[in-house]
């Protein structure tokens, strides 16, 4: 699956998440932030056909590290994953293992968010990416790959090339924060998807009925399978 991974200059672990269960290729992409972009990136998003981009981040991670766009004509919709961890009272937890589940608690309206524009006619091609492309973007691309009957082996294994595409593949890797903190990049492990997706499913049953609760229709949910599918 390494052959997922294309060549952005200045976007980290941009890859293709297509090619696992129904899911096609060359219609979702996921990745880290734009913030670096460079022009000959943007020539190559371009030439890729993007149309959406869906940013997980929090509005203080876009105000600190804006996406750059250059000549890039697609729409950009912010949908955070996670509270803004800046004073509304619930922040992310500091343990790994910890985040996981949470962010599943705190996913919902981004998720349904991220269907409802997927249902729409001429959706494809599109990026979800996050900071580094790993922890939110993975939970997000999980999901859909799941509505594309994906197995739970196919999605793991694409959320695992995280580690690779970020060179976590041998340990944590320090790195600065918005706030301007030095803090440590740590390795995604299979067991930390498989407690979001736990979570999901001890609430809601399933993927689409967690996606229901928070406002996906069945007809947005058929309309996502239809226009990514192989």
């Amino acid at each position: 699956m390494t052959d997922a991974f294309i060549d952005i200059p200045g976007v980290r672990n941009f890859r293709d998440a297509g090619g696992v269960g129904a899911l096609r290729r060359g219609v979702l992409y996921r990745s880290g932030s734009f913030h670096t972009l460079t022009e000959e990136g943007a020539r190559r998003l371009k030439a890729l056909g993007l149309r959406t981009v869906f940013d997980l981040r929090s509005p203080f991670e876009l105000d600190t590290w804006p996406d750059q766009r250059f000549d890039l004509d697609h729409e950009t919709l912010n949908l955070p994953t996670l509270p803004d961890n800046r004073g509304d009272g619930r922040y992310w937890p500091e343990d790994q293992a910890a985040l996981y589940p949470f962010m599943a608690e705190t996913a919902g309206p981004s998720l349904a968010a991220v269907v409802r524009r997927l249902a729409a006619p001429r959706s494809p091609a599109a990026v979800v990416h996050c900071a580094v492309g790993k922890d939110r973007t993975g939970l997000t691309i999980a999901v859909l790959q799941s509505l594309l009957d994906a197995t739970e082996a196919e999605i793991t294994a694409d959320f695992l090339l995280s580690n690779l595409g970020l060179g976590l593949d041998k340990g944590p890797v320090p790195y600065i924060d918005e706030a301007g903190a030095e803090r440590l990049s740590r390795p995604v492990g299979a067991e930390l998807l498989a407690s979001s997706l736990a979570w999901i499913h001890d609430r809601h049953g399933t993927i689409p009925g967690y996606l229901r609760h928070h406002g996906a229709t069945e007809a947005e949910l058929t309309a996502v399978r239809a226009n990514l599918s192989v």
